[in-house]
């Protein structure tokens, strides 16, 4: 892989490094949350109609992909938040 090559290699970056190339490659199968990431990939480019529009609006949804593989992936939907209730 690249990152390796880089020296940038970590778990969550590996993890997510996985999971663009599933979806980028269409092998689904690498990872269970690609088919996920290729529709949002795939809507970005319906909504931008150059390259540099839809990576400015993707980068944000790629942060938050690491943040997920860095420390979020064994959270459920019963999660605590730190947001205080309304």
């Amino acid at each position: 892989m690249v990152i390796g090559e880089l020296g940038l290699e970590n778990e969550p970056l590996s993890k997510l490094a996985t999971l663009v190339c599933a979806a980028d490659t269409a092998r689904l199968d690498l990872a269970p949350e690609a088919a996920g990431v290729l529709a949002i990939s795939l809507g970005l480019s319906r909504m931008h109609a150059d390259d540099l529009s839809q990576l400015d609006a993707g980068i944000l949804v790629c942060y938050a992909l690491f943040r997920w593989c860095r420390d979020a992936t064994d959270e459920t939907h019963n999660w605590p938040t730190n947001k205080p209730r309304c």
